[in-house]
């Protein structure tokens, strides 16, 4: 069959999540006849230029849709100048990720970005460029052949909402130039604005307070939804729909294979509303998604929304969006509600927010699973979740952020605030994983127990995330248990941002020969074995089913993974004390075999009851 002929069957095969998508969002414009005429011609030249081997792939992943479903897959996530010092260096690490299982390599902003204060590079000045500190587009395209032979998948950030105010657009803007000033939200004056901030929430009160800045030289209000230096792009532009169109179908044909898409929820902006996840945000990333899909179809889309539990959902595309939208999206429920349950040592909140807002199943979708990311930790739990288990919301976020600050009684953890917006009560929380999980606080008391208990604690973590359903991802240094790093408070541009905290740069010598006996080897060794073993179990592959089940204590999480060879129960202990389950209440849940996949060993029980460990995670089958 002739290339073009492919491209002219996925051109239809994507029609219905093209072409009406613009229409409602574009169709009134003067210019869509020719702005349609215009990102046709783009997907073809793409498409034409697009390298043979990429083309091969796309028809590999059109004939193996459910190629990141598959429990081979397993994230690594990093800032190229703290892991390897540039992408050249990336290289020499390779092997170290093929051995810890990685398939699937998140490089952290890595586009160039505003010089200074880029708010962790994403403040894009050029989307197609590399940051110069860390080498050259030609370089990101030869880490991403290197990436394909060993089997991994490249996935780069992709902003959305907003450039960098030095973007070429936005200076352009700034002149004066009519046709720039429309790519962008701009005003003669604060009356609009100020209508607007009625119902608008401050992303960065502390640093960034409001979402409008006035700059008085070019006479204009701008909007500035994250900080001063990051122009809200206007998407009611259709021009700026194909500008975009086109860096994604360049980043593609440069291999990259994960577009993950930054802020998407702030994309569509509607007097009176908070401005976040309108119904055009979902017809633009649907006809985005059916650009890729018709250019380069092994592209997938993981589109970032940190946002409530029926709100996320959206970004797979619900009711008539379906399996239509997002391939991948954050569960970052999953993630509160870990440390939620680890904190209160008390599942209840857990089960009922995972039970009572989450499908069972997705469509054409999967989540990327995570304990933390790069960014700071919000306690996304509402009063209604919280009073069906007879607390207040408030109360329980408060507590949230207290316990692991550190400055709870009795707590564990050590992290830093991140924000604290007066108005809302709203406070987040920075730290990494081990230090989160007690690990740096236990290692400085020099206790034993403590020390056990906070490895326990992460592979508990890590246990969880590669079972429930999706794509695991790891955050760069986590899996040697790297704890905080203070020294970002002695320089002035990151001294304001205690994320910094949680961005250490990685510790090649305890990854590469971790000191025998060390909490930092028996959390990789853990850790490896985990993703080892979730390779070797079908049922953990995302398009099966994970049902939530009452678990027999208050401190045990249990879902059930079903898959067609029946079901895969699994069970997590989120606290300090042995918790005993019965052989009854096993075979009600449809245990048969009572041998657990995760350890790779048969279970047993005594006078009818089996004892789950201390912070202890089974996989039964």
């Amino acid at each position: 069959m002739a290339a073009k002929d492919i491209f002219d069957l996925r051109f239809d095969r994507s029609h219905a999540d093209l072409w009406p998508m613009l229409e409602k969002l574009y169709g009134g414009h003067p210019a869509y006849d020719e702005f349609c005429q215009a990102l046709t011609a783009e997907m073809r030249a793409a498409w034409k230029s697009r390298p043979a081997d990429l083309k091969e792939l796309d028809l590999k992943r059109d004939l193996e849709p459910d190629w990141f479903q598959r429990p081979d897959m397993l994230g690594y996530v990093f800032y190229v100048d703290r892991f390897a010092g540039d992408l050249n260096g990336v290289h020499e690490h390779l092997d170290y990720l093929e051995n810890l299982g990685v398939t699937y390599v998140h490089l952290m902003p890595c586009l160039k970005p505003r010089p200074g204060d880029s708010d962790g590079g994403y403040s894009v000045m050029d989307y197609r460029m590399v940051n110069p500190d860390y080498g050259t587009m030609g370089d990101l395209t030869r880490l991403a052949k290197a990436l394909r032979t060993r089997g991994m998948s490249l996935c780069i950030d992709m902003v959305l909402n907003h450039t960098a105010k030095e973007h070429a657009w936005a200076r352009k803007a700034a002149q004066g130039d009519p046709a720039h000033q429309d790519y962008y939200l701009m005003f003669d004056s604060d009356h609009l604005p100020k209508q607007y901030e009625q119902t608008l929430v401050e992303i960065f009160p502390d640093n960034a307070p409001g979402s409008f800045t006035h700059y008085p030289d070019i006479g204009k209000w701008v909007w500035t939804t994250f900080n001063e230096h990051q122009w809200d792009l206007n998407w009611a532009n259709p021009q700026v729909f194909l500008e975009i169109a086109k860096i994604m179908l360049f980043l593609a044909n440069k291999g990259v294979d994960v577009l993950r898409l930054d802020a998407v929820a702030f994309m569509w902006k509607r007097m009176g509303t908070r401005c976040q996840s309108e119904p055009e945000v979902h017809q633009i990333l649907r006809a985005l998604r059916a650009v890729t899909r018709i250019v380069a179809a092994s592209v997938l889309h993981l589109e970032e929304a940190i946002v409530g539990p029926a709100e996320m959902l959206t970004y797979f595309g619900r009711g008539e969006h379906d399996g239509r939208e997002g391939n991948l999206a954050y569960h970052n429920n999953l993630m509160v509600q870990y440390w939620s349950a680890l904190a209160a040592r008390d599942t209840r909140l857990m089960t009922h927010v995972l039970k009572t807002h989450f499908p069972v199943h997705l469509t054409n979708a999967t989540y990327a699973t995570y304990i933390r990311c790069h960014d700071d930790i919000g306690w996304a739990i509402t009063d209604e979740d919280a009073g069906a288990i007879g607390v207040t919301g408030a109360g329980h976020r408060n507590f949230l952020s207290d316990f692991y600050e550190g400055s709870f009684p009795g707590s564990f953890s050590r992290g830093a605030l991140f924000q604290f917006n007066e108005v809302t009560g709203d406070k987040r929380i920075s730290g990494t994983f081990a230090s989160l999980a007690g690990l740096e606080q236990a290692k400085d008391k020099g206790d034993p127990v403590e020390i056990s208990n906070a490895v326990q604690r992460m592979l508990l973590g890590n246990a969880l995330i590669a079972s429930f359903g999706g794509v695991p991802l790891i955050y760069m240094g986590d899996e040697i248990a790297m704890t905080n790093d203070y020294g970002y408070m002695r320089k002035p541009e990151q001294a304001h941002d205690s994320r910094w905290l949680h961005r250490p740069h990685m510790d090649w010598d305890a990854a590469l020969a971790p000191e025998a006996d060390s909490p930092e080897k028996d959390v990789l060794t853990g850790t490896r074995w985990i993703y080892q073993r979730r390779k070797d179990v079908p049922a953990l592959h995302g398009g099966h089913p994970t049902q939530i089940i009452d678990p027999p204590s208050n401190a045990i999480f249990a879902f059930s993974r079903l898959a067609p060879t029946g079901p895969l129960v699994c069970l997590f202990n989120f606290a300090e004390q042995w918790q005993e389950i019965t052989v009854e209440w096993m075979r009600d849940q449809g245990i048969v075999q009572f041998y657990d996949l995760l350890s790779d060993a048969p279970v047993t029980s005594d006078n009818g009851t089996y004892k789950l460990p201390p912070y202890g995670a089974v996989w039964l089958t």
